[in-house]
């Protein structure tokens, strides 16, 4: 049995929020209890529910805190919008596979459990989506507009890559042959030819 979290509050929060992470993306939302929740960390029920009082509301924590994460660290990666579209459009590609990649349960959640949120706790989560998709689209609309960047619909483009650098927590271990840094470099070529742009590493490998 997991030795106890101690009293610390912050501590015992994360503690609890690493435990259902793991327990839902090994089990699914439906099949996780809160009781086995606190015996997952050697906590009393009582004292979980101070920290959530349901699983909707733990699973809405969970769901929010990596897009919290996930858009706070964009905001530092992102180039300004004066850089050329095709530099940020790199950025973006090589900062999402960065980002997800050590969080591939996070990343399964988020896909696999928004049917499980209640409707205003999926609309505060699905707009938080919508900003990250913006971003994308904006550069790609940008690119488009100065004729660096080619493709049919910007918004449709920017799901379309979303989902393509999304896929790789699904397949991507540590143990196997491709390390991350070769991984950002064979998706940026992936996304280059996608939308036009013209690399030396994307006509290498063509």
């Amino acid at each position: 049995m997991a030795r106890r979290v101690g009293s610390d509050g912050l501590r015992t929060a994360a503690a609890i929020r690493e435990a259902a992470l793991r327990l839902i993306a090994r089990y699914g939302y439906e099949a996780m209890s809160m009781r086995r929740l606190a015996e997952e960390i050697d906590l009393g029920a009582a004292a979980l529910y101070r920290y959530f009082p349901n699983k909707q509301a733990m699973l809405f924590s969970l769901l929010k805190t990596h897009m919290d994460d996930l858009l706070a660290a964009w905001d530092e990666a992102r180039l300004p919008r004066s850089a050329p579209a095709p530099q940020r459009l790199e950025a973006f590609t090589r900062f999402h596979i960065r980002h997800h990649l050590p969080r591939a349960e996070g990343v399964f959640l988020s896909y696999m459990e928004l049917r499980s949120l209640t409707p205003a706790n999926f609309d505060v989560i699905e707009g938080m989506r919508q900003v990250y998709e913006h971003d994308l689209a904006e550069i790609l609309a940008d690119g488009a507009k100065a004729g660096t960047l080619i493709m049919d619909e910007p918004r449709v483009t920017a799901r379309a890559i979303i989902a393509l650098l999304t896929g790789i927590t699904t397949w991507y271990r540590e143990s196997g042959p491709l390390d991350p840094a070769k991984i950002e470099r064979i998706y940026w070529n992936i996304v280059a030819r996608m939308t036009g742009v013209e690399t030396r590493e994307a006509m290498a490998c063509s």
